[in-house]
């Protein structure tokens, strides 16, 4: 079993350690809130007070803050891993950010002796929990081996993707993907609701056929009941949207649709429902009908 230094304890973070912990690994986090790392402390893990602390004796450095910056400073600041984990270690970065920045990071935890995967994760909150996450991975094959014993306790779908930065690719398509069902999903429950359908029969049904899917079962239920407590911030869908309409245009990629979504989710946000599950995109789709 490894020491695994743990920097971000969010809602997706908090239960990937614990995971770990439980798994047999000795997990030391650290969080900006400490308050956040009470679950860890409470399965046995421990607490450090800064980056540096965490990541000393660590064999696994694993990352989950929300944007390129948090990465950037997480690894390369003073207080940062490259300044004071051991050469060698492997660092995992499961956050979602820009592919260039991920290249960029990853070269340079090589120069500086260590080893580095970008692993974003899909599945929210609810595949954090329950150790059900899909993990796609970037950097090199050998290093993706390594770091088996940790993506075994956390994740469900675990797949090599390709050199540093294609993790970060997929994940960037992950999300186009799901911000489009979620806007599509809710259209049609204002819709069904326009009609006075018996909108939870309507759902049982829609999911049984073509459309459903993962977004119509985890999502389709705080949409009826207009609870949208975060699993995954709007915020941080606005952010992952500008990743991949970023990436689309340096490539030349045409993506109309998903220019769209992403106009949808900066209004939501614009609209003050940036704190609220990205399933809240259902209020700022509901006011375009009168509806909200």
């Amino acid at each position: 079993m490894s020491t695994i230094a743990f920097i971000g304890l969010g809602i997706m973070g908090s239960p990937m350690a614990v995971h770990l912990q439980n798994a047999g690994h000795t997990v030391v986090g650290h969080n900006r809130t400490a308050a956040k790392a009470r679950p860890l402390v409470e399965a046995g893990g421990t607490a450090a007070s800064s980056v540096a602390e965490a990541v000393k004796a660590a064999d696994v450095v694993a990352v989950m803050v929300p944007d390129s910056p948090d990465v950037e400073g997480v690894l390369t600041g003073d207080d940062g891993v490259l300044a004071n984990a051991q050469p060698g270690t492997l660092i995992i970065d499961f956050s979602s950010i820009r592919p260039d920045v991920t290249v960029e990071l990853a070269a340079q935890a090589r120069a500086a002796g260590f080893r580095y995967l970008d692993a974003p994760v899909s599945g929210g909150e609810a595949g954090a929990k329950n150790a059900a996450l899909s993990i796609m991975v970037g950097g090199d094959a050998e290093d993706f081996s390594a770091a088996s014993e940790v993506f075994d306790v956390v994740g469900k779908t675990v797949v090599h993707v390709g050199p540093s930065g294609s993790g970060q690719t997929v994940k960037a398509a992950n999300q186009l993907m799901v911000a489009g069902n979620i806007a599509l999903l809710a259209e049609a429950v204002v819709f069904l609701e326009a009609f006075g359908v018996d909108t939870e029969a309507a759902v049982t049904v829609l999911g049984g056929g073509l459309a459903g899917s993962a977004v119509l079962n985890q999502k389709a239920g705080k949409m009826l009941g207009r609870e949208f407590a975060p699993g995954f911030r709007i915020d941080l869908h606005h952010k992952d949207l500008g990743i991949f309409t970023s990436a689309a245009r340096e490539q030349g990629v045409v993506a109309p649709v998903g220019a769209v979504v992403a106009q949808l989710m900066a209004a939501a946000r614009a609209e003050g429902d940036g704190s609220l599950d990205h399933s809240g995109l259902f209020n700022a789709i509901a006011r375009l009908s009168g509806r909200s």
